[in-house]
């Protein structure tokens, strides 16, 4: 009971904070009218699903929504379109920060409109026959049943992309290359793995991390993105 009445302080605390006249101003003058609720709204919701997210500062939630929102993306989770992630700061304590996510990626790629093609697969075990690098090319046989497919182990992630003009690109990474990848540049998930515990999102969703890895791989080199 003291941790939920707790929770419900905090989430009472920003509330108050996205309340207060010239937070409300600043909200309005980038966002403004209803989409200034509907924004204010949207970040209490997010905020009360994530108890670690409660416990960051108030400040550093709205500017990492404001990110999400110059992007033209949804903080739900239900989405997917980018996250408000805790983090510790040795100097200011713990803050939120913004962290894109895989169908957030999609979005903005979408709306370029110079795509013809845009896919990401999770690659089972059984199914990838080779892939050649220097042509980009894969060959798969992929299980036909979508219940034994799903519960397959997935041993490599695909991604690839066509433009309008024709333009292709295509990446594979094994799932001991993405598993080195998260370790590296993932302390949190480097902590989980030593621990034993499920705090960050590659604990939690290893699948969906590593298809925005391999989005953010292929299309931050090689692709356009636009709000």
């Amino acid at each position: 009971m003291a941790v939920n009445n707790s929770l419900q302080t905090r989430k009472q605390t920003l509330s108050a904070y996205l309340s207060q006249d010239a937070i409300k101003a600043k909200i309005n003058e980038v966002i403004g009218g209803k989409d200034g609720q509907r924004f204010i709204s949207a970040i209490v919701s997010a905020t009360t699903a994530n108890p670690a997210l409660q416990e960051c500062s108030n400040g550093s939630i709205l500017s990492a929504a404001m990110l999400g929102e110059s992007l033209k993306l949804s903080p739900s989770p239900q989405l997917g379109q980018y996250y408000l992630v805790p983090f510790k700061d040795k100097e200011k304590g713990k803050v939120a920060q913004f962290q894109l996510g895989y169908k957030g990626y999609i979005q903005l790629a979408i709306r370029s409109g110079q795509y013809k093609k845009l896919n990401v697969l999770g690659i089972k075990e059984g199914e990838l026959i080779r892939f050649d690098p220097l042509n980009e090319e894969i060959e798969v046989q992929l299980i036909e049943d979508e219940d034994a497919r799903e519960a397959a182990e997935t041993v490599g992630y695909y991604a690839m992309f066509e433009y309008t003009n024709g333009f292709k690109k295509a990446m594979y990474w094994s799932k001991k290359k993405m598993e080195a990848h998260a370790l590296k540049y993932s302390q949190g998930y480097a902590a989980d793995k030593r621990k034993g515990t499920s705090w960050t999102f590659w604990s939690k969703d290893f699948d969906g991390m590593a298809y925005k890895t391999m989005l953010r791989q292929l299309i931050s080199k090689w692709g356009i993105m636009s709000i």
